[in-house]
């Protein structure tokens, strides 16, 4: 198992184009230090989601839904005035904006009005969040779900750890689904090989086979242990990291 608290976006191979981010514990938290990584490394980053996220705290956005027509914001352009969050305090060589249409009685963004794969002809990383959790750590996919958009370049599926060991019923969203996938009852322990049995079932059936896995929040495990039994479960291998939102 690679376990980094570095540069994620190495880590996970991110390379130009669409990335969608799936899955549960850290999706909003990994779009955004993806975005900054890949900002810090010259690129031009556009962070937005497929379904409905909150706006990412500390990134300029469009706000509108118009198209977006303008140049993405660049360092040294205050976007609000006095504003002193992380880009614009210059410690950026690239560029960050976010987009989507606001929702006032959710405040919520849903996805851009221009279409993504537009987008992507000219930002060289549109970083995309493409399904919800309720802030759950684990989850099971519906069948309407993830949203992922067509010439997807990468797909990051992250997984909570703070769920695993605990009651199914208590951490994962949609435990109905999940325990149909595993074979387990609601009061079961979302055990790690429980959670790559149902993992491994939806990457067959999503035919993302491609898709990294990232294993978050791998500092709040008791039983350091259960990280390297979900990737031995799982079959393949895990990024593991202890991302702070």
């Amino acid at each position: 198992m690679e376990t980094t608290s570095g540069n994620l976006a190495s880590a996970l191979k991110i390379e130009p184009g669409i990335t969608a981010i799936i899955g549960s514990g850290g999706k909003s938290t990994l779009l955004k230090t993806l975005g900054l990584e890949l900002m810090r490394g010259g690129g031009r980053a556009l962070l937005c989601t497929t379904t409905h996220m909150f706006p990412v705290a500390g990134v300029p956005w469009d706000g509108s839904s118009r198209r977006l027509d303008a140049a993405p914001w660049k360092p040294g352009a205050l976007h609000v005035p006095g504003c002193t969050c992380e880009v614009c305090a210059g410690m950026s060589r690239g560029s960050i904006c976010q987009a989507g249409v606001l929702d006032p009685e959710t405040g919520k963004l849903s996805s851009p009005a221009e279409p993504l794969d537009q987008l992507a002809q000219r930002f060289d990383y549109v970083l995309a969040e493409a399904d919800g959790s309720k802030r759950l750590p684990l989850k099971a996919h519906a069948a309407w779900e993830p949203v992922i958009p067509a010439a997807t370049a990468n797909v990051v599926w992250v997984v909570g750890a703070s769920g695993l060991g605990k009651p199914v019923a208590e951490i994962v969203h949609r435990p109905e689904i999940f325990c149909e996938r595993c074979g387990c009852e609601p009061t079961d322990a979302a055990t790690p090989e429980r959670v790559a049995m149902v993992l491994n079932a939806e990457l067959q059936m999503l035919n993302l086979n491609n898709a990294r896995i990232m294993l978050n929040q791998v500092d709040t495990l008791a039983d350091p242990t259960m990280a390297d039994r979900f990737e031995a479960a799982l079959g393949r291998s895990v990024v593991a990291t202890s991302l702070k939102g």
